[in-house]
């Protein structure tokens, strides 16, 4: 967290030192986390428990305080499709179909009428019907 000082009033500099003082206390007056861990599985063992048996694998996951990712993260996609309205509207062709584009094929057009010049191919299978343009021969 970065504040600038410099932007700040002097109303919101002395609420900003009136939080720091008081934290600083708060953070002063406790006693470090290895104490109070060791008075923990004391207790614990005066019981006759292990802190094991009391909170299982929640106490490791608790102490390294790290969350895993159950998904693995995706990198970024240039984008397939462009809305020639409004040129800061397009999709990479993964997820859900953005509303504008939605609405635009929902009135008769197709999906690859927005693709790309020159960058990108539709996302859609040749052999499926779905995302190729129609040629209508007349005459």
């Amino acid at each position: 967290m970065n504040i600038d000082v410099e932007k700040l009033s002097l109303r919101e500099l002395t609420s900003l030192l009136t939080a720091a003082e008081q934290r600083k206390q708060l953070i002063s007056s406790r006693r470090p986390a290895a104490v109070v861990r060791k008075a923990v599985i004391a207790l614990a063992a005066q019981h006759g428990y292990t802190i094991e048996e009391l909170y299982g694998d929640q106490a490791a996951v608790e102490v390294s305080g790290k969350k895993r990712s159950s998904r693995r993260k995706l990198g970024k996609v240039a984008p397939k499709y462009r809305d020639p309205d409004n040129k800061r509207n397009t999709w990479s062709g993964r997820g859900r179909m953005p509303r504008w584009l939605a609405q635009k094929t929902k009135h008769g057009r197709s999906v690859t009428d927005f693709l790309i010049p020159g960058l990108a191919r539709p996302t859609a299978s040749k052999s499926g019907a779905i995302g190729q343009k129609k040629i209508v021969r007349q005459g």
